[in-house]
């Protein structure tokens, strides 16, 4: 690839024998991304939440690489060989507070192009390899969902890939706000949680992660939307409105909406509606036409053979469509 390199080597069969680990969530033994080319376009934001809302950090990144390697944080733990991370990233002024960190956005937020892991469809590249060349093609969001991992390995998933979000774009937990508290705990920067129907209420869910956190809600009927309505305003920072048609990434998804049963629910509603469930490049300019304040994309670009080209070719399709 042009400016970033990604090492790719003993990604197959890297589980820890009886370890329970799938290859697939493994990442490669190195992925290396250049910093400068990861976060090309960052400048120093000025103080304020708005600036920490749109995924920019305080303090400028200096290094020359951000390295994510596969044998270092599980070391020692139940489930063997897990997903390690060493980084080499120089700050400037010294640390941030916590609380200019993760001020709650009172401005807008980019969702335009949010990036929803699926290790299946990552294969053995690894879920941090595609979050890696995402944020290299300017994914504004990334969303770290596995149903099926332990939650040891999301924790570690979730602390990875936050080495390589950070000030470049915003990481939500999908369902497990136990994860996202106890990363919040360490000291791990995570932007918010999203959360199903069949998941914690929302209300309960905002208790628990502040209201400097953002919390996104998945809400595909009428019924969802009041339901969400009738919360105290700021509750819900998003709707995730789905699906848009057939998907096999999410088992059992509702009929799909489709372009413009997405757009009345949409205009039903101030929450910023974010479109999911098989999302299509040529989707972008009649979803964004239909109210959408972005596109959650799974396969299109976890599978893609190309991540990088991928993610870019929705970010440029956005930039150029019509609200």
């Amino acid at each position: 690839m042009p400016t970033a390199s990604a090492a790719v080597a003993a990604g197959e069969g890297a589980g820890a024998p009886g370890s329970g680990v799938r290859p697939e969530r493994v990442a490669a033994t190195a992925v290396t991304v250049a910093a400068t080319d990861i976060g090309r376009g960052h400048e120093e934001p000025p103080a304020g939440d708005s600036a920490v809302r749109s995924g920019a950090r305080p303090e400028r990144v200096g290094a020359t690489a951000v390295t994510v390697a596969a044998t270092g944080i599980g070391r020692g733990h139940d489930f063997g060989v897990g997903v390690g991370v060493g980084v080499g990233v120089g700050v400037g002024a010294g640390a941030v507070p916590a609380a200019a960190v993760w001020a709650r956005p009172t401005a807008s937020v980019d969702l335009s192009t949010y990036l929803v892991t699926d290790a299946g469809l990552s294969g053995p590249r690894g879920v941090l390899f595609v979050i890696a060349e995402a944020v290299a093609g300017g994914v504004t969001a990334v969303q770290i969902r596995d149903k099926t991992a332990s939650t040891r390995e999301v924790y570690e998933l979730v602390v990875a890939a936050t080495r390589l979000t950070r000030g470049r774009c915003l990481l939500f937990v999908d369902d497990r706000v136990d994860v996202f508290l106890a990363a919040r705990s360490g000291g791990v920067h995570v932007d918010g949680v999203h959360v199903g129907q069949s998941d914690l209420p929302a209300a309960a869910v905002r208790r628990l992660i502040g209201a400097d956190a953002l919390l996104g809600l998945t809400a595909n009927t009428p019924a969802h939307l009041a339901a969400a309505h009738s919360l105290p305003v700021g509750t819900v920072d998003y709707f995730g409105v789905g699906v848009i048609r057939p998907t096999l990434t999410k088992a059992n998804h509702p009929e799909p909406l489709g372009v413009d049963g997405f757009a009345a629910l949409a205009a039903s509603t101030p929450i910023a509606c974010v479109a999911i469930g098989g999302i299509r490049l040529d989707d972008t300019a009649p979803l964004k036409a239909a109210g959408a304040a972005g596109l959650a994309v799974v396969s299109a670009i976890c599978a893609a053979d190309d991540v990088r080209a991928a993610t870019r070719e929705f970010v440029d399709a956005w930039a150029g469509a019509r609200a």
